[in-house]
């Protein structure tokens, strides 16, 4: 029987993920005046936390019969995150663009960019599968934990 692995060894991709992100943000912080956000690095953004959000939405279908707590936490993170998603997404539309008619949602066309997805097409799909688990009333409700209920 092959022992557990260390807690350094385990889960490598997801921990490059966060290494990622934080080298991010750090470089970010390096610029004297930030750099403006653009349309780009919204949807690359969108896409990280659509994977995040199925990433959780997995980890609360498999706590939930062993651990129903944990499980219940695990989906409040998946709901919320979410709704950190949509307003990634939302924000991506107020961005100015090169045309003038492409501020639009429309997933049939491409955004600026040859993306594999568009950011609406991922974003469509993406509110499939929490609409499918959660409720509206869940959906609209404002940030909180679930201990504050």
């Amino acid at each position: 029987m092959a022992s557990p692995p260390r807690p350094d060894d385990a889960h490598p991709y997801l921990r490059a993920a966060t290494a990622g992100v934080r080298h991010h943000a750090r470089a970010w912080d390096r610029h004297a005046p930030p750099p403006l956000v653009d349309r780009v690095h919204l949807d690359v953004l969108h896409a990280h936390l659509t994977a995040l959000h199925r990433l959780l939405d997995q980890l609360a279908e498999t706590a939930r019969p062993p651990h129903p707590g944990a499980g219940r936490h695990l989906a409040v993170a998946h709901t919320r995150l979410w709704q950190a998603t949509a307003a990634v997404h939302d924000a991506f539309h107020l961005l100015p663009t090169a045309s003038a008619d492409s501020s639009e949602c429309r997933p049939e066309r491409l955004p600026e960019g040859p993306p594999v997805l568009t950011i609406c097409q991922r974003h469509l799909a993406a509110g499939h599968s929490i609409r499918r688990k959660t409720t509206p009333a869940d959906l609209n409700r404002p940030h909180t934990t679930s201990c504050a209920r």
